[in-house]
């Protein structure tokens, strides 16, 4: 007998509340593996990824590995982030895999069932994606989100510069390209309790400028924020950003807590000092 297994957006909401609403990114890039005294190779790579794992698995909320990082390496590299996301969802942790794939038909099928179908070495328990060949072009990985109870995260209004000239287009309808986003996304999450499983990339280094969307900013669903840390946003920009829609935030640190390794102690204490900011200031 088959059962239904429990949607993510539920899964996630139980990981913030138990573990504290952050996500820290596992990325390996050759300038962090240095800092770390470790060598740009598939050895240095297996340690570094190893160790964050270990360090973070059993008590953070969400893990988002940047898979460009590890593919740099060959199917070597591949390898290392299948253990890497057996041994994180083992400990606990929820994994977002930071793979931003997009697009057509059944191309994109095989896209959403290297990520999100449970037979797969790589399944996570979310995935980002680019919307940018249409939003109808990630059907196959909705459906397979919701039949399989994970979860996918749509870039929407993202923290680099150049993502302004796509992202705050303007439709002859009035609307931007990231409302839209925003408003397919709600659509999605309708009816959903706590939170909808479908979720939109938003930067925590938005400012004011995220103003004039705060209001879409409520889906129903998680709002992935990158930023947070070294990239210059705090914690208490958050509200700011964000608005009511403050406590489905998944503030995102990569730098700011990878920076503190290899000791797994300061690695832990790190994340936990984030966690605690974030709880402050939207209020949870």
């Amino acid at each position: 007998m088959t059962t239904t297994p429990a949607p993510f957006g539920a899964r996630l909401r139980r990981a913030m509340d138990e573990r504290g609403p952050l996500c820290v990114g596992i990325d390996p890039h050759a300038s962090l593996l240095a800092d770390w005294g470790l060598n740009d190779d598939i050895a240095g790579l297996e340690r570094f990824t190893h160790t964050v794992v270990e360090a973070l698995a059993d008590r953070v909320a969400v893990l988002k590995p940047q898979s460009a990082f590890f593919e740099r390496f060959g199917s070597r590299g591949i390898a290392v982030l299948e253990r890497a996301v057996a041994d994180s969802r083992a400990a606990g942790a929820l994994v977002l895999m930071d793979a931003k794939r997009g697009d057509i038909g059944s191309t994109m099928a095989a896209y959403a069932a290297t990520y999100l179908d449970p037979a797969s070495p790589l399944f996570s328990d979310a995935v980002t994606v680019s919307p940018y060949l249409g939003y109808g072009s990630l059907r196959p990985a909705l459906d397979l989100a919701r039949e399989s109870g994970t979860g996918v995260f749509v870039l929407a209004l993202t923290s680099n510069p150049e993502g302004a000239e796509v992202q705050h287009a303007v439709r002859e309808d009035g609307t931007t390209i990231a409302a839209t986003m925003l408003d397919h996304l709600r659509a999605e999450n309708a009816g959903a309790a706590p939170m909808g499983s479908y979720g939109a990339v938003v930067g925590a280094t938005l400012g004011s400028s995220a103003g004039a969307a705060r209001a879409d900013l409520a889906i129903n669903g998680p709002l992935l924020a990158p930023g947070i840390g070294a990239q210059g946003a705090t914690a208490a920009d958050l509200p700011k950003v964000f608005g009511a829609a403050v406590r489905d935030v998944v503030p995102n640190v990569s730098r700011g807590v990878l920076r503190h390794g290899p000791a797994v102690g300061a690695l832990r204490e790190s994340a936990a000092r984030f966690a605690a900011e974030v709880r402050e200031a939207v209020g949870s």
